[in-house]
Order: C-alpha cells, then structure tokens, then sequence
C-alpha cells in the first residue's frame, strides 16, 4: 500500500512495486487520480496487479478501512510507504497556527494514522514492512522551511526509534529520506484555505533552484529505493548528492550551521527581499 500514490514519488514507488510482481493499493486524496493511475498501470501489463482508491490520511478511520479492504482482499499486508505528505517554504515569522496544524496533520499524524492502522495488523502477522517517507530536511535543518522540517525530523525520529522495537515482532522499518526529485509537490502552492502570508509563499522549485540543485528522476529515485527497502536499510537517502551535507552534519554540527546560515542568507536574497 502506498499512500500519496496517486503521483510524484508515491506512483513512481508503486510502479516500481508493481514492476516487481507487488499486488498494489495506490491511496490518495485524490481518488479519481489514484483509480486513472491503477488503471493506466494496469493496461501497461505490468506483472503485478493494482488498485486504487482514496484516502485522507488525516482521517484514522478511513486509513483502517483501506488497510482492512487490502488484508480482506491479498489476505496480509506486506508493505506499507507511508508517503503522503505536503511542502511548506516561507519566512516562518508569518506562518499562522493553521499552516503549522496543516503540516502537522498530514506529515506527522498521516503517519501515525497508518501506523495504527498497519502495525498491529503486522505484529499479528509476524512480519512486514514499513517505509516512511520524510525528506534530506529531517535529517538537516533547513532555513524558510521549518514547519516542513519540524515535521520530517519528527518523521525521522519515530521512524528510527520504531525500528529496534519492531524488530522485536518481526516487523521492519525504515525511513525515506528523498533529496530533489522532479515531482509536482515541486511547484505545488500553498493550500488555497489557508490563510495569505504577506510574502509570496515560496515553493520548492524556486528553492533548490537556488541551490543550484537539479531534482532527479522520480522513477530513478524510486529504483534506488527500493533496492535500500529491500536489503532492510535503516535511513535510505537518495538521490547520491542529497548525502554530503547529511554527513557533513553528522561530523561537524558548527560547519553545518555555517552552510545552513549561507543558504538562509542566499534564498532570502533572491527570493525574499524583492516581495518585501
């Protein structure tokens, strides 16, 4: 099952299970995308076979009532990519307490609503497999974007501190952590319910733009991982270029602060100054 199916990394990850001989559920807010997807796979002849549906994993009881759908249909669950997720990107002095309960409620309780849909289910099982999706910022801070690294580090957090306890059950987990990748999350503005800031919302293209970053292919990004998911790896970060600064944050806490400062400095430059 892969939740945020529908496009982006979510379908190039279910494409690739699907390749691979997986009996796959494609989940997404947007339904009527996720069943087109499914279909279109379907028509592809690809080895496995897939479905579709939708599913606000905001919404606990919806995400239980797939998850039973799946066990009711293949008889278990193997695989659960917890993967739906939104961006956020801006000065954080202007977010407002409904941009930090959005964030929240998709990329952090998202994830804990398909844990308590999945695990126990798992445990009863004996074996599974659960892949979080977070982000290169949840392992390294990044400026004008907290919201969405607050919440990837959460992500990150629960995710490595599940591992070692369900593996006690026979249950594995790892955490996703993508760099650039060409998706539409890349370009996808901020929620049209949620309040204006007075400074133009900034998106994730613009950023890494900036970085001078070029995204990678969804369904090459998406081959690589899931060679890390099969051989069971803790933290699968990829593409390649999204591990030095990672590394360097692990060896050198104070030189990555001066690099994240640098960035700070550079985006609010050329993307921030001219709004205001």
């Amino acid at each position: 099952m892969v939740t945020g199916g529908a496009s982006g990394i979510g379908l190039a990850l279910g494409r690739g299970l699907v390749e691979r001989g997986a009996h796959v559920t494609l989940a997404d807010i947007d339904g009527d995308a996720a069943h087109e997807q499914a279909e279109r796979l379907t028509r592809d002849g690809r080895a496995g076979s897939v479905f579709g549906c939708r599913l606000d994993v905001r919404d606990e009881s919806a995400f239980r009532a797939v998850v039973d759908e799946v066990v009711a249909r293949d008889g278990r669950i193997d695989l659960l990519f917890n993967n739906a997720g939104i961006s956020m990107g801006g000065p954080s002095v202007e977010l407002t307490a409904a941009h930090w309960d959005r964030i929240i409620d998709v990329n952090i309780k998202g994830v804990v609503n398909g844990l308590l849909a999945v695990y126990p289910q798992m445990v009863d099982q004996g074996h599974g497999h659960i892949v979080n999706t977070a982000s290169g910022v949840g392992l390294v801070g990044a400026p004008f974007v907290a919201a969405y690294a607050a919440s990837k580090h959460a992500v990150v957090g629960l995710s490595t501190s599940l591992r070692a306890e369900a593996s006690l059950r026979g249950v594995d987990v790892s955490v996703l952590c993508p760099g650039s990748v060409e998706t539409p999350i890349l370009d996808r503005p901020p929620d049209a319910d949620l309040p204006e800031t007075s400074t133009r919302a900034v998106t994730a293209r613009e950023y890494v733009a900036v970085l001078g970053m070029r995204p990678s292919d969804a369904d090459r990004f998406a081959r690589r991982a899931l060679n890390g998911v099969e051989r069971k790896r803790p933290i699968i970060v990829e593409p390649p270029n999204a591990r030095p600064l990672w590394y360097l944050c692990r060896l050198s806490p104070r030189l990555t602060d001066r690099v994240t400062r640098s960035i700070a400095r550079k985006i609010d430059r050329k993307l921030l100054q001219s709004d205001r």
